[in-house]
């Protein structure tokens, strides 16, 4: 199938839509990161029903970038390489190429370093012709010339081009060596002047080019990656997430990994967050307090409140009231009580220092919360998709064996795992979502806090018994075939209800619980299995 006929929609349908499409399609191996290599079509089938992207593969960049090409190319009635540096100055816009062209030709060329006319040497017979970078004089055999009449030798030409590309993509752009001349330098001296090496890396720019002057292409960021994306606005849906061949999921709009139902603002702002030193900034202020004399922070994690500074300072004071130590004994509580700090914080001397050490504590306790529960549903989930890899690799087979039943009726735990792995995504970044909720909005807190609760207790439930209960029927010696129909359907039923109520979490966020007025008519389904 060609890709860039194949445009599917992405929705506010995924892996929580039923229909014949659903991904839990037991017959369907060709998703996520169990694409076959060996399949030449550059679409995914993935686990959205509806998906308003591609998946180009190099060889598709190269074709639409040669349709590109030559479609200008005869419209314009220009050649392939004089298209190209018009596709090139205009970001591989073609619309755009064919408007300003018919709108004003000439100011189109000057712009572009479009010359008309044919190459051209300027000589007389037997005469020599001096190079203008190099000074030295060759007869016209030796000079290079293009078509605004500059020309250098082929070995100054060679080392102009090769500088330029080592030096990076700029080389696409490159102009006549001439100072005052903007011709631009085509596709047409690369592959004449320079070495195979250097070819490789032009038309490697070339290629990249394609992509990352597009508004509606980006290259996939996992690393050692080389596909592109291309995402239509043309779809219905609101999500960015996309998946690519090399089973990389994520946002195209952000480019961080896939974070259905949280926006862009909200995970940029995690993101920031995590990698950040405001954390450690506000750990120093909550746990710490300032040497009165060098003001070095000092932590105090137990013993008295005499503290000694470390060297040079050495100045010892009250951990309390932050005076001299020498102004401290008996009289004023001893080694673990400070009766001035006692009477002067009862005159509220203390109140602003302690109010800004207390908030500094309530966020990095209220951050270590949600950070600590994002990071363990990313880790659940890495292991989730080993379990499945394994699964399909080693387990499923093993298991068909025990229970004397075909791999094709085993759909239904390859199927769990797969909910596993998405709900544990969409979990990850529901904690996200909570910590940018403003405590202010109670009801929109109570509400998200107990539909994460049911969504998270029934995943809880599934991947335990997934996780669990298979290994009793893939090893166990003495299992009925009654035991293992129970299984399927206690799985069946667990995994359905979790789709369920994440189906029903994503939804809520995507409106930002703008339903939390009908939270008391929340339908909730519960399980005695």
């Amino acid at each position: 199938m060609d890709s860039e006929d194949y445009y599917m929609e992405s929705g506010d349908e995924d892996l929580y839509s039923d229909g014949a499409d659903d991904y839990n399609d037991s017959d369907d191996k060709d998703v996520s990161f169990l694409v076959d290599e060996d399949d030449d079509s550059s679409t995914i089938s993935s686990p959205r029903s509806n998906i308003n992207y591609v998946v180009l593969k190099e060889e598709d960049i190269r074709r639409k970038q040669e349709n590109d090409i030559a479609q200008v190319s005869l419209v314009l009635s220009l050649s392939k390489v004089e298209a190209s540096v018009l596709l090139l100055h205009y970001h591989w816009n073609v619309s755009k190429v064919n408007d300003e062209w018919f709108a004003d030709e000439n100011r189109v060329r000057t712009s572009a370093g479009l010359e008309r006319g044919s190459v051209v040497v300027p000589y007389s017979a037997g005469e020599k012709l001096m190079c203008g970078i190099c000074f030295d004089d060759f007869y016209p055999v030796h000079i290079v010339p293009i078509v605004c009449g500059h020309g250098f030798c082929s070995t100054c030409w060679t080392g102009y081009i090769t500088t330029a590309i080592n030096d990076g993509p700029g080389c696409l752009l490159q102009k006549c060596p001439e100072p005052s001349c903007r011709v631009a330098v085509g596709r047409d001296m690369v592959e004449k002047l320079v070495s195979v090496e250097a070819k490789e890396t032009y038309d490697r720019y070339f290629l990249r080019s394609y992509v990352e002057e597009s508004k509606k292409t980006k290259w996939c960021p996992a690393p050692g990656c080389e596909h592109a994306v291309e995402f239509s606005s043309t779809g219905t849906g609101r999500s960015y997430d996309v998946s690519c061949l090399c089973s990389h999921s994520f946002c195209w709009n952000c480019t961080e990994d896939a974070h259905r139902p949280v926006d862009c603002d909200t995970v940029s702002q995690w993101v920031l967050k995590n990698s950040a030193e405001a954390e450690n900034t506000n750990w120093i202020l909550a746990n710490s307090k300032g040497c009165p004399k060098c003001k070095r922070p000092i932590e105090k994690n137990h013993g008295c409140m005499h503290m000694t500074c470390t060297p040079p300072c050495r100045h010892e004071f009250c951990w309390l009231c932050l005076g001299a130590w020498s102004s401290h004994g008996e009289a004023t509580g001893g080694f673990y009580a400070c009766n001035g700090y006692s009477k002067a914080k009862a005159q509220g001397l203390y109140d602003e220092a302690e109010n800004k050490r207390e908030m500094a504590k309530h966020s990095l306790e209220k951050y270590t919360h949600y950070y600590e529960r994002w990071a363990g549903n990313q880790t659940s989930r890495q292991k989730a998709i080993g379990d499945l890899e394994k699964f399909l690799s080693e387990d499923v087979m093993m298991l068909s064996d025990k229970q004397c039943i075909p791999e094709t009726e085993l759909g239904f735990i390859e199927d769990a795992w797969r909910q596993i792995i998405e709900c544990r995504r969409v979990l990850k970044w529901t904690y996200a979502y909570g910590y940018y909720l403003l405590e202010s909005e109670q009801e929109k807190r109570q509400f998200f806090e107990y539909m994460q609760g049911e969504a998270e207790s029934g995943l809880e439930r599934l991947h335990k018994c997934v996780e669990k209960e298979t290994e009793v029927f893939q090893y166990s010696e003495d299992t009925p075939n009654q035991d293992f129909k129970g299984f399927r359907t206690k799985l069946t039923t667990l995994t359905s209800v979790t789709k369920t109520h994440f189906e029903t979490l994503v939804k809520a966020l995507e409106n930002d619980l703008s339903d939390v007025g009908f939270a008391s008519g929340v339908e909730v389904t519960t399980l005695a299995l």
